[in-house]
């Protein structure tokens, strides 16, 4: 983690692995508010790049924008909203295994089909790659 904060964007974008357009997109969708400097520059502080980790992740796992919004909405009312914030994270972790377990369903069959050319087709396989 960096020793000065607040970062600009430049740096906050390496830091957390996206572009600046992707930060920039995210504050337009009204994600996050970020403090400026007196030149109008960006500045992310540790708060900011701690709501956005989460947020990319949610984001990584399929959530999408409306989802990402109504979670901010939330965290931005208050304590009084856990209970809600953790009911939203509750439904997109049972889609997140839904689709988890499709992918390993998936992934079952790819092997498989894998496993079946290989019994078929074992001797013409080796000799291409020898």
């Amino acid at each position: 983690m960096p020793d000065a904060f607040p970062l600009p964007i430049q740096e906050a974008a390496a830091l957390l692995g996206v572009s600046t357009h992707t930060l920039r997109y995210y504050e337009r969708e009204g994600l996050l508010t970020v403090p400026r400097a007196a030149g109008g520059e960006r500045r992310y502080t540790e708060r900011e790049l701690e709501m956005l980790r989460f947020l990319l992740r949610l984001r990584g796992t399929g959530m999408g924008m409306a989802g990402l919004r109504e979670y901010v909405a939330l965290v931005r009312q208050g304590d009084g909203t856990v209970a809600a914030r953790r009911e939203l994270l509750v439904r997109h972790e049972q889609a997140v295994v839904a689709r988890l377990e499709a992918l390993r369903a998936d992934l079952n069959a790819i092997r498989h089909k894998i496993e079946k050319y290989d019994r078929q087709h074992s001797p013409v396989l080796h000799k291409e790659t020898a």
